[in-house]
C-alpha cells in the first residue's frame, strides 16, 4: 500500500538524481520526457539515461481489485499471476491442440460448478464423475505447457526483476533489459495483451486460494485487517478483499476472466513508461509496429459507487489465541484532494516513526505497546479511501490503553497548532526517507523507479507532468492546515475499530 506521501518524494528524488546526472534545472529535467499516444489509445512515456547500457520496462495497467465484477471478486489479482503463463506463440507446443484441450476443460468445470450450485439438490455422484473427469481434462492440457516459457526467455535475454503487483486501483508489470532488447520487450509484452492464452487457470486459481489461506486465513493481522477493511466501506468496492473471497475464486471461469480481460486490459486503459538507455524515436516506432496491433477499444468507466457518509463509530472485537492487535480507520478523499498533503502531514507526525505524538507516548514513555504505524491512504487513492493505525499492546497492557493514547494524540492535535519548525522537519523527513531508498523499485534513482512514477502519475492524475506539482502541493501545507484536517476527518463519528483480543488471557 503506498501513501500519497511517496509521490510528494518520488517528485523531489526524481528532480535530485536526474538533474545530478545530467546537469538539467527544473525545466530540462520535464524536456528529457518524451510521449506519445497510439490511435488505439496507449500512451507511452519514454525518458533517456545513456549512464549504463539497460532500459527498464512498465505497463501499467488501470485495473485493480476495485474493479472486480460481483461474484468474481479477486479477479485483477489472478491476471497478476496468468500474466506469465505465455502466449500463442511462446509456451506451448501444441497451441491449436492445447486450445482444444482448454475448451473440454472449462466445459467439464462449467457442468461442475453448475451442479454444486444446486446446494443440496446436487447430485453427489454426478459431481464425483465430474470431478474425475475435470482432473483429468486439466492434466491433459498441461501436457502441452511449456512451464515458465516467457520467464525462462527473458532470463536468458538478459532480463532482470520480471514481476507484477496488483491493488486496489492498478496492476503493473515490470522488468529490465540490456538496452539492445528493446524490440523483444515490445514483441513479448504487447503479445501478452494481443493474444493471451489463460493458460493453467485452474490450477493458478489453486494456487490463489491456497495465497489467500496463508495471508488471511492463517494469520491473525489478516483477518483483523480484512474485517475492518470490510466494516470501512458499507457501498464502495473498497471494502471488497483484493485477494477475493475463497468462494469466488473456487468459481472463476476462463470465459468470465477472458471477458474482464476483454473489458479492462485494452490499450486506452494502459500506460506505458521506458526509462533507459533508449531512443524515443525508436521506442514509439517499435511501439506503433507492436502494440499497434491492437485494436482499438474505449477504457472503462470508473466506478459509480460514492461510499455514504458515515453516520457513527463501527466496532468489532475478536477473540484469538494471538497477540493482541488493534487497528482502526479513518475515511479521507481521494489522493487528488487539496487535502491530502495535511493529511499525509498529520499523520507523519502522530504515528510516522521515532520521533511522532504516539511513539514517544505509548512506547518510550508509557510502554504500553510493542508498535505503532499509520498510513494515510492504506488501500489506494484513486477514490475516497482511508487512513489506518496499528498497535500491539505490550505484555500485561489491553487494546483498550493503546486506544485511549491514540485518541489522546489525535485530540491534541486537534487542539494545538504544530510548531512551523516541526511543520518544516515533516517534510525533510519525508525527503530523506525516500532518498535513502524508498519507493518503486528500490528507490527513484533507478530506472524502474522513475518508470513507475512516470506511469503512475499518467494513470493517477492524467499527466506524468503532475509529478512535479507535488512539490508545489506538499511545500504549501501549514500547521493550520495539518489541525484543520485532523479536526475535519479524525472524528469519532467516522472512525472504524478493529480489536483482536486474547482468548487465552
Amino acid at each position: 500500500m503506498k501513501s500519497r506521501l511517496v509521490f510528494f518524494c518520488a517528485a523531489l528524488f526524481f528532480v535530485l538524481s536526474i538533474s545530478t546526472a545530467f546537469g538539467f534545472d527544473f525545466s530540462e529535467l520535464e524536456g528529457a520526457v518524451s510521449e506519445r499516444t497510439l490511435d488505439n489509445g496507449l500512451k507511452i512515456i519514454v525518458m533517456e539515461r545513456h549512464d549504463a547500457p539497460v532500459a527498464s520496462f512498465v505497463t501499467w495497467a488501470n485495473v485493480g481489485g476495485v474493479d472486480d465484477p460481483k461474484g468474481y471478486t479477486g479477479l485483477a489479482h489472478m491476471f497478476e499471476h496468468m500474466a506469465f503463463k505465455g502466449t500463442e506463440m511462446l509456451g506451448s507446443t501444441d497451441i491449436e491442440k492445447e486450445k482444444e484441450l482448454i475448451a473440454v476443460e472449462d466445459s467439464v468445470f462449467l457442468e461442475l460448478r453448475a451442479e454444486r450450485n444446486k446446494g443440496r439438490m446436487a447430485d453427489s455422484a454426478r459431481i464425483a464423475i465430474l470431478e474425475e473427469a475435470y482432473d483429468a481434462a486439466r492434466d491433459a492440457s498441461f501436457e502441452l505447457v511449456v512451464p515458465n516459457a516467457y520467464g525462462e526467455t527473458i532470463d536468458r535475454e538478459g532480463g532482470v526483476g520480471l514481476n507484477a503487483f496488483t491493488a486496489a486501483d492498478m496492476t503493473v508489470y515490470f522488468y529490465s533489459l540490456p538496452s539492445n532488447k528493446v524490440e523483444l520487450w515490445m514483441a513479448l509484452e504487447s503479445e501478452r495483451f494481443f493474444k493471451p492464452v489463460l493458460r493453467e487457470m485452474y490450477k493458478e486459481r489453486d494456487v490463489v486460494a491456497e495465497e489467500r489461506r496463508m495471508t488471511y486465513e492463517s494469520r491473525p493481522f489478516g483477518r483483523a485487517f480484512e474485517e475492518l477493511r470490510c466494516m470501512s466501506f458499507k457501498a464502495h468496492p473498497y471494502g471488497v478483499p483484493g485477494i477475493g473471497h475463497m468462494s469466488d475464486i473456487q468459481y472463476y471461469s476462463r470465459e468470465g476472466a477472458q471477458a474482464f480481460f476483454d473489458k479492462y486490459y485494452v490499450p486506452s486503459n494502459l500506460v506505458v513508461a521506458v526509462v533507459g538507455d533508449v531512443k524515443p524515436k525508436e521506442v514509439f516506432r517499435l511501439a506503433e509496429e507492436y502494440w499497434g496491433r491492437i485494436p482499438y477499444r474505449p477504457a472503462p468507466e470508473k466506478i459509480a459507487t460514492v461510499e455514504p457518509e458515515q453516520q457513527g463509530e463501527r466496532r468489532m472485537v475478536m477473540e484469538d489465541p494471538s497477540q493482541p492487535l488493534y487497528l482502526v480507520s479513518y475515511h479521507v478523499p481521494d489522493a487528488q484532494h487539496p487535502d491530502n498533503p495535511a493529511i499525509d502531514a498529520f499523520m507523519d507526525y502522530l504515528c510516522g516513526g521515532r520521533t511522532s505524538v504516539l511513539y514517544k507516548s505509548m512506547i518510550k514513555e508509557k510502554k504500553n505497546a510493542l508498535m505503532i504505524q499509520g498510513s494515510a491512504d492504506f488501500l489506494a487513492g484513486k477514490y475516497p479511501s482511508i487512513a489506518v493505525m496499528i498497535t500491539m499492546p505490550a505484555q500485561g497492557h489491553t487494546n483498550l490503553e493503546c486506544e485511549q493514547d491514540i485518541f489522546e494524540g489525535i485530540k491534541f492535535l486537534q487542539e494545538n497548532v504544530i510548531p512551523d519548525e516541526d511543520v518544516e522537519e515533516i517534510k525533510a523527513r519525508a525527503k530523506a526517507a525516500f532518498i535513502a531508498g524508498g519507493g518503486f523499485g528500490g528507490g527513484l534513482n533507478s530506472n524502474i523507479g522513475l518508470a513507475m512514477q512516470l506511469a503512475a502519475f499518467e494513470t493517477d492524475t492524467g499527466n506524468w507532468r503532475n509529478l512535479f506539482t507535488e512539490l508545489d502541493r506538499i511545500n504549501a501545507v501549514t500547521a493550520e492546515d495539518i489541525q484543520r484536517v485532523a479536526k475535519e476527518y479524525f472524528t469519532e463519528d467516522n472512525r472504524n475499530v478493529v480489536m483482536m483480543n486474547n482468548a487465552e488471557s
